[in-house]
């Protein structure tokens, strides 16, 4: 049961104390694998993802039947700085295309049997500008992670938390450049299609942004100075999972950038994670090697919303199945070699 999230001191009690997975369906998950009718580690990667996802489910035989989809979104005060090549308009229009049905992460979705829920943060009040303060307030920052925290369903049994927020990859990369170190031209990528003159204005933007906040504490307060509502969110429903015990399948950059913001705090903070795909935007390779999370997907995608997360809900559901579904050797008569 997830306690009630009033302030920074809660979430932080919250995210160090809860426990890993289950050993004892770890170790019955493990046994099980070493029994169905395959050779030793014929399904690859498969196999471990199945036990991974048994500890964390407290069953040695789970299921995947519930999955749940949430997109968080929020807009920006930096993006006057002409960092994307898109209007913070567009996020409020890609809100009311998410709830209408229309977008692809809906289509998503919905060929993965999941629930999808959608959260606006504020949207006709931006995120202060972080090259002149902090992004959010401690209260700000608090209402963001509660959003996140009490969107998960209890009842779900695989979490993708998605985002839209125009220029949200410049927080992104400041985020990835406080926690890491680099230059600020090692974390900045194009986003929706800057060309080659607003790259390196958005690159200036994170370099300022990061000059002026990166001895500002640990992740929680980076994510306060160079983060978003919707950022926020997100962090706050992974940790929430975690509570839950609900393992999470991680979307793109912006994701990962805000699971980096829980690993800074606690280093096991993210072992209920897996990275669902890695993107196009250039950094996000180098932030899942940080987080020690290989993708399963490497497509190409570079549209966030949760979408490459989503892709990989079927991969989950098909190492569960087999895991779950498979007759042993016993069970079906076959010599075991």
């Amino acid at each position: 049961m997830l306690p009630e999230l009033s302030d920074m001191k809660t979430f932080r009690e919250a995210l160090n104390g809860d426990s890993g997975p289950d050993e004892a369906a770890l170790q019955g998950a493990a046994d099980r694998n070493g029994q169905l009718t395959k050779p030793p580690g014929a399904l690859g990667r498969l196999e471990d993802l199945a036990i991974w996802y048994a500890g964390w489910r407290g069953d040695a035989r789970p299921l995947i039947s519930a999955p749940q989809v949430i997109v968080f979104a929020g807009n920006h005060g930096v993006t006057a700085q002409g960092v994307s090549a898109f209007p913070p308009e567009v996020t409020v229009q890609m809100v009311m295309n998410f709830e209408h049905g229309g977008a692809a992460i809906n289509q998503l979705a919905k060929a993965a049997g999941a629930t999808m829920d959608v959260h606006a943060l504020e949207l006709d009040r931006p995120t202060a500008d972080f090259t002149t303060g902090p992004a959010m307030t401690e209260t700000e920052l608090v209402q963001a992670l509660r959003v996140g925290w009490t969107a998960v369903d209890p009842n779900a049994d695989l979490l993708v938390v998605g985002e839209m927020g125009i220029g949200n990859t410049t927080p992104a990369a400041a985020i990835a450049c406080a926690l890491y170190g680099g230059d600020a031209a090692d974390w900045t990528g194009r986003g929706t299609g800057v060309d080659d003159a607003g790259l390196a204005n958005k690159t200036r933007v994170v370099a300022e942004g990061v000059t002026l906040h990166a001895d500002s504490g640990d992740g929680l307060d980076i994510l306060r100075c160079l983060g978003g509502r919707e950022i926020a969110a997100m962090a706050g429903a992974i940790a929430a999972a975690r509570i839950l015990r609900i393992p999470v399948v991680l979307d793109g950059f912006i994701c990962s950038a805000a699971a980096a913001c829980l690993a800074n705090v606690r280093s096991d903070a993210l072992d209920h994670a897996v990275a669902g795909h890695q993107s196009a935007e250039g950094a996000h390779g180098a932030v899942l090697a940080q987080l020690g999370k290989k993708p399963l997907l490497d497509l190409g995608l570079r549209l966030g919303e949760g979408s490459g997360g989503a892709l990989a809900i079927n991969i989950l559901k098909s190492a569960v199945a087999c895991h779950s579904g498979m007759a042993t050797f016993a069970e079906a008569g076959v010599s075991d070699g």
